[in-house]
């Protein structure tokens, strides 16, 4: 008979719930179907459902296939370097990842540019973007933080392709 496996900690099934919700934010980002991920990552529509939900009972090797599916990779940081940082990316981090949701709250220049958006405090990446192109005559990239500085380019490089992306958040 196989042991029990252990009780997850409080914070392991925090941080597993978070990670589910940002590969499902992902998936719809990317307009895929539950479906054709699962497919993908190699396993059923139901275990991609409980990794979305972050259920601990998930194999680690399956949230892997699904994060490889997805184009995403997992950064571990141990947690004295997290604190040192301020619980913040540095720039040369950002400059390799992009955010599922762009927080408003931590870009300036981007919340400066989304003066139109209103009872929204995120926006996928797709959206920051479309918004920092749309606007680009009205940024000052000579005071946006190297994070930010660090954001935009990322987001040109993934995706954009010399061409503004119109996409507009729901109003």
């Amino acid at each position: 008979m196989p042991s029990k496996p252990p009780n997850p900690l409080d914070q392991s099934t925090a941080q597993l719930q978070a990670l589910g919700a940002q590969l499902r934010a992902r998936r719809k980002a990317l307009r895929v179907s539950s479906t054709v991920a699962a497919e993908a990552a190699g396993m059923s529509r139901v275990t991609l459902h409980r990794i979305e939900k972050g259920e601990p009972s998930v194999a680690g090797g399956a949230w892997a296939n699904v994060m490889a599916a997805l184009g995403m990779t997992l950064l571990a940081r141990n947690t004295e370097d997290a604190d040192a940082a301020g619980g913040r990316a540095s720039p040369a981090d950002l400059a390799e990842w992009i955010p599922v949701r762009v927080r408003l709250a931590d870009y300036p220049q981007l919340k400066a540019l989304a003066w139109q958006v209103h009872g929204i405090d995120t926006l996928t990446p797709i959206e920051a973007l479309g918004i920092y192109e749309r606007n680009a005559r009205h940024m000052d990239t000579a005071t946006m933080s190297p994070a930010e500085q660090a954001l935009l380019q990322a987001l040109r490089a993934a995706l954009g392709d010399g061409a503004a992306v119109v996409a507009t958040p729901d109003v």
